[in-house]
């Protein structure tokens, strides 16, 4: 438990910098979904190399960790079908919310800003309500 805590408190410090990064160096929030969605969209053009960049180090960095120390038992499913329902989900609700975690979590509540503490308590309940969804009712996590 020890060392599921400390990799916990070493993640979540490691967001919060590169959210504070993010906004000191671009005057922008560090929306994850934002920049995916901009370079799907074509509204993220002028800022693509940038936009590349955060999302493989968003990538990347967790997998040389992964290599370094080994990768964490996540105890995903390993049913294919709900692990793509999630994503498809995931994503239905960022574009509804107009962000994700990193966007209205961790840059929206550190600037205690009142749409992005909102957001994040109805995507927490969504999660809960939908996790109680397929594990009580539909059996399939």
């Amino acid at each position: 438990m020890q060392h599921d805590w400390i990799m916990g408190l070493i993640g979540g410090l490691m967001i919060g910098l590169a959210g504070a990064v993010f906004l000191l160096a671009n005057g922008r929030i560090m929306g994850a979904s934002g920049l995916i969605g901009g370079l799907i969209d074509g509204s993220g053009r002028d800022n693509r190399g940038e936009r590349l960049a955060f999302l493989a180090g968003l990538f990347l960095v967790p997998a040389v960790i992964a290599l370094a120390v080994g990768a964490p038992d996540t105890h995903a499913t390993g049913n294919v079908a709900v692990l793509i329902a999630a994503g498809l989900l995931v994503g239905i609700g960022t574009r509804i919310a107009n962000g994700c975690t990193s966007g209205h979590g961790v840059c929206g509540i550190s600037r205690l800003s009142l749409r992005g503490i909102v957001a994040t308590v109805f995507y927490i309940l969504a999660g809960g309500l939908t996790i109680a969804a397929f594990r009580h009712v539909l059996g399939v996590i």
